[in-house]
């Protein structure tokens, strides 16, 4: 048996993260109170009571169980950064180059500190687009010691997350990659940067950094190479200071409106996009997460369930823009939390925030459609202790190009209810102690119910929470999830629906929190007390409806060195699997795995992209498909037949780093400043990913 890997010294609760990530990225949200102080059952409360329905799951492809909804669909199994390869032969693990299931048939990347992208032999890379990199016309070329907000607003962000490629038209070889900029380091960006004194022109430029981009990209016909097309009329910066509309039942409401927005309608900017999701009808949806961080002087219980201080913000904008100061305007972070919808094909369409889908710290939106055409959003809180939602339109999607069916989709997510998931396990609570130690019947697994929150229409909206409006419900939806008595699980992030099964995937990051004195302890779903390493929820709606208001579900994946018992790869044999930690943004693949990047890796390696099997003989058999380099974290994956997209967000970003003492030289090499960037890599033979 293979020695347990050694673990990194870490950052307290920031699981591998730096001191100098969790200050920027989250506000140092693990060094603060748990936001969530409600006294709502846990799933360990429950479980105890709860009837077994082992055999009814595995009785066939369709069960009842004793829920409101009564039927359910079972859980049965079903340049200077070019190439760097590892040796050929065997992969870790030993497992051969060609061996695995289909998709995921590549020596597997071996865990490594290395200060590069790191790839399976046969296959090689290329960054498609740095930061600062212009992308509109009259921007300038990057200059890090030059920049100006100015430029930073014609340039690609900072921090690149979430990545969307859609199908560009009458344009040969050429796509729409559209990213999300999750957060700036100014530590990184700007040479003798004083925390306690930015400039103005600092905090412009880190005003312009943040965002969305739309960036037109060419691709290599042989090669899965892509490359920018500057100055295309498609590329677009959105910025913090851009226009932004609010939409649906909170919008114009009096717990949005400020002094420079009297009608509550109109928001400048968008921050801390995290991950996404990309619609059925051609546009994005951009989740915004830890926007607690940039606001001053909270006062309120609504804005300390949030997350927001009471003293000055980290970044001190609220001493250049008084809408960042809450004692001056406290209803400005109500206008951040939401969900971002992007039309990337017109360059003058304002986005919207769309209020139906609740105000939280979003990590993704994902929809799916329901058989008569509804889309379905799923979505994470990524908080400790928080919950996970789903959306549900009453209004179905509009098939074709038209104008009037397009005019239509923009619509389609301001009417609908809001739901948030309460889970139940299935085993007695005797067998949950806290070590992840797998209960008699061999599964963490149960049922759950959708709890509705709020229901929007044409005519207005309908509160399904007593003592709150439903303008309270969207604004204060973590408040509406105490009240109903939503589970609180372990950083759920990013929420997927399989485009092929239907189940949905749920990464919860990690707690190591959970089972603290004060603290919830262990539960069916969230296994383990003290969880540095996270795992993967699957659940199936009720008849595979996506509408149902009941589900089963189970663990997929409980991460950690797969040497720890305590870890679980839904039965494949464990020595033939990857060490994983900290499941972070999740995608699909054409052949139906998932990809799963991570965020804080505890095992001792770098952050990476791995893949795993969803069905057949081979489901939980889980290989790396790549590292990044020091500092960094593996973001916003995106896996088509010929290519894989990873975001490489904040590289070099550790305890001590700056522009002055970089603790990473990728990608451009020693003497040049470090640069979040977009990498792709593809087979050197041009063949399909992984077959």
């Amino acid at each position: 048996m293979r020695k347990l890997l050694p673990l990194l010294s870490n950052h307290a609760h920031g699981g591998g993260r730096s001191a100098l990530t969790c200050r920027y990225r989250c506000g140092d949200a693990c060094f603060q109170e748990v936001p969530n102080t409600s006294d709502n059952e846990y799933v360990g409360d429950v479980i105890a009571g709860a009837l077994s329905r082992r055999s009814l799951m595995r009785a066939a492809a369709v069960v009842t169980v004793a829920t409101a909804a009564g039927s359910a669909v079972a859980l049965g199994n079903a340049p200077a950064a070019e190439a760097h390869e590892p040796a050929k032969g065997k992969g870790h693990g030993g497992a051969a180059k060609a061996d695995g299931a289909r998709g995921l048939r590549f020596a597997p990347v071996a865990p490594n500190t290395a200060d590069q992208v790191t790839v399976p032999a046969g296959y090689s890379q290329n960054v498609v687009i740095r930061w600062g990199e212009p992308i509109l016309r009259g921007a300038p070329a990057f200059d890090s010691e030059k920049q100006t907000a100015k430029a930073q607003a014609g340039q690609f962000g900072y921090n690149n997350d979430f990545l969307s490629l859609l199908p560009l038209r009458g344009e040969h070889h050429r796509q729409v990659l559209v990213a999300n900029h999750e957060y700036t380091d100014e530590n990184l960006m700007f040479r003798g940067y004083d925390p306690a004194n930015p400039t103005r022109e600092q905090v412009e430029i880190a005003w312009a950094a943040h965002g969305l981009s739309v960036v037109v990209v060419q691709e290599e016909h042989r090669t899965g190479r892509l490359t920018p097309v500057t100055r295309h009329h498609l590329n677009r910066r959105l910025t913090a200071t851009s226009r932004f509309e609010l939409t649906g039942p909170a919008a114009g409401g009096a717990l949005v409106k400020t002094s420079a927005d009297p009608a509550g309608r109109t928001v400048l900017g968008t921050l801390n996009n995290c991950a996404g999701g990309t619609t059925p009808w051609g546009t994005t949806l951009h989740g915004e997460e830890n926007f607690n961080q940039y606001f001053a002087h909270a006062s309120s219980a609504t804005d300390k369930r949030y997350g927001i201080g009471t003293g000055a913000s980290e970044r001190k904008w609220e001493r250049f823009d008084k809408r960042f100061d809450l004692a001056q305007e406290p209803n400005e972070a109500h206008r951040f939390g939401w969900v971002v919808e992007l039309d990337p094909y017109d360059p003058e369409s304002t986005p919207r925030k769309r209020t139906a889908l609740g105000r939280f710290k979003h990590e993704a939106a994902q929809p799916r459609l329901t058989a008569d055409g509804r889309p379905v959003v799923y979505m994470g809180d990524d908080e400790r202790f928080d919950y996970f939602y789903k959306f549900v339109s009453s209004k179905r999607m509009k098939k074709g190009g038209s104008r009037a069916a397009h005019a239509h989709n923009l619509t389609l997510l301001d009417e609908g209810t809001l739901y948030v998931a309460k889970l139940t396990g299935d085993s007695p609570a005797a067998e949950i102690d806290g070590t992840g130690k797998l209960p008699a019947d061999g599964e963490f697994d149960g049922s759950g119910t959708w709890i509705p929150l709020a229901t929007a229409g044409l005519d207005g909206a309908v509160s399904h929470v007593p003592g709150m409006t439903a303008e309270e419900v969207y604004v204060f939806t973590r408040l509406a999830g105490d009240k109903v008595g939503a589970t609180k699980m372990d950083r759920p992030e990013d929420v997927e629906p399989s485009p092929r099964t239907g189940r949905v995937y749920v990464a919860l990051t990690n707690n190591s929190d959970r089972g603290k004195a004060g603290k919830a302890a262990a539960d069916e779903a969230n296994p383990r007390n003290l969880n540095k390493h996270g795992q993967i929820l699957e659940l199936a709606e009720h008849w595979d409806d996506p509408a149902s208001d009941g589900f089963a579900w189970r663990l997929f994946l409980v991460a950690g060195d797969p040497n720890d018992p305590a870890t679980y790869f839904s039965g494949f044999p464990k020595e033939k699997v990857s060490p994983i930690s900290c499941p972070d943004n999740v995608a699909f693949d054409p052949h139906g795995n998932l990809w799963i990047s991570t965020d804080g890796n505890q095992l001792g390696s770098h952050d990476g992209l791995f893949g795993v099997a969803t069905q057949g003989e081979r489901r939980g058999e889980l290989k790396q498909f790549l590292t990044v380099p020091t500092g960094a974290e593996t973001c916003g994956p995106l896996v088509q037949d010929r290519r894989v997209l990873v975001s490489v967000q904040h590289p070099g970003e550790l305890d001590g780093a700056s522009v002055e003492k970089p603790a990473s030289v990728w990608p451009d090499g020693p003497g040049k400043i470090v640069r979040p960037s977009v990498v792709a890599v593809w087979r050197t033979d041009g063949r399909d990913i992984g077959v």
